[in-house]
């Protein structure tokens, strides 16, 4: 779980992600990422709802990482 961050081009929107490991293997649901957005609305953030696209696509980055990771080890052991 991360802490809020909004990036300096959207100083009215941040975002938190939620990042769960359920399972050692490389498959798809392995991993899940919860992306939550909150925007200013008087000078406060309320809650926006969740990303589920941006979800998806840390989802997709974060297995592709470690996926090379693991070619790298098997690599590494096979020379």
């Amino acid at each position: 779980i991360t802490d809020w961050y909004a990036l300096p081009s959207r100083p009215d929107e941040r975002i938190k992600l939620s990042v769960f490991v359920l399972d050692r293997e490389l498959r798809s649901d392995a991993v899940r990422v919860i992306v939550y957005v909150q925007k200013r609305q008087d000078g406060l953030f309320v809650d926006a709802g969740i990303d589920t696209e941006l979800s998806g696509r840390l989802e997709e980055l974060i297995l592709n990482r470690a996926r090379e990771i693991r070619a790298e080890s098997i690599t590494e052991v096979i020379e």
